[in-house]
């Protein structure tokens, strides 16, 4: 099972309706694209950690590990801003106002990502996906990514199995045997997932598959509460952010 999808199985929010934390996760990606990177998005990425270490209970070290990877994409957008092509000072000179458009950005963008990261870390995908059938998205539509998300997890546990067999025959011992093993494991992955295919097909056919896939549902209500207060304080992060508004320096 992937880390998020792990942490959001056991997150203290797990049994609140996603549409609770839309709102709230959601809602602070929106503030993080649209108020004034100082201090709309610094307090935007403050509230969104609060929330993911605090009420969500989302490990840390967990945390760190998801966020990492959008946090890289981040700083080398930023990184781009510091430097302009052409131009009287040569090919490559340093951008008027660089490290000020790439600070504005690098906030804007990790605090958009805690966002949707409060939202992926609290909603598991089985909670998620069979909802979207009842707000207007085509069931077959809802039916397919089912499938590919339950396969994902199905080619990641051969991927890894196939990993540890070839470890042990000393698989990875050199540099060449290592790529014959990766171009192994990649024939061997892309043979089963075939396979699992062809079989979850016949098995879907055989228990009178109409085009519709019924999965249970963990029964839960949108809390007018929750939404309220989370409503309430995206306004006042909101009204916080313009009455401070002031350019980053």
């Amino acid at each position: 099972m992937l880390s998020i999808d792990a942490a959001a199985h056991s997150s203290r929010w797990r049994r609140r309706h996603p549409v609770d934390k839309a709102v709230l996760g959601l809602g602070l990606t929106v503030l993080a694209v649209s108020l004034p990177p100082w201090p709309g998005a610094a307090l935007v990425l403050v509230t969104a950690l609060v929330a993911l270490l605090g009420p969500a209970g989302v490990p840390g070290r967990r945390l760190w590990r998801a966020y990492r990877v959008p946090l890289g994409f981040c700083v080398t957008g930023a990184l781009t801003l510091l430097v302009q092509v052409g131009g009287p000072d040569g090919f490559v000179s340093p951008a008027p106002e660089g490290p000020l458009r790439a600070g504005e950005l690098l906030l804007r963008t990790s605090a958009a990502s805690l966002g949707v990261l409060l939202f992926a870390f609290t909603t598991p995908m089985s909670d998620l996906l069979p909802r979207l059938v009842r707000a207007g998205v085509p069931a077959p539509l809802v039916d397919v990514a089912l499938v590919m998300y339950r396969m994902s997890f199905l080619l990641l546990d051969s991927v890894r199995r196939i990993g540890q067999a070839q470890a042990a025959r000393l698989g990875h011992t050199t540099r060449a045997a290592s790529w014959r093993s990766l171009g192994g494991l990649g024939a061997t992955a892309f043979v089963r997932s075939f396979d699992r295919a062809a079989r979850l097909q016949a098995g879907l056919a055989g228990r009178g598959y109409d085009g519709t896939l019924r999965v249970l549902v963990p029964e839960a209500r949108v809390s007018v509460r929750f939404t309220a207060v989370s409503l309430l304080l995206l306004a006042a992060l909101a009204a916080v952010a313009l009455v401070l508004e002031r350019p980053l320096s």
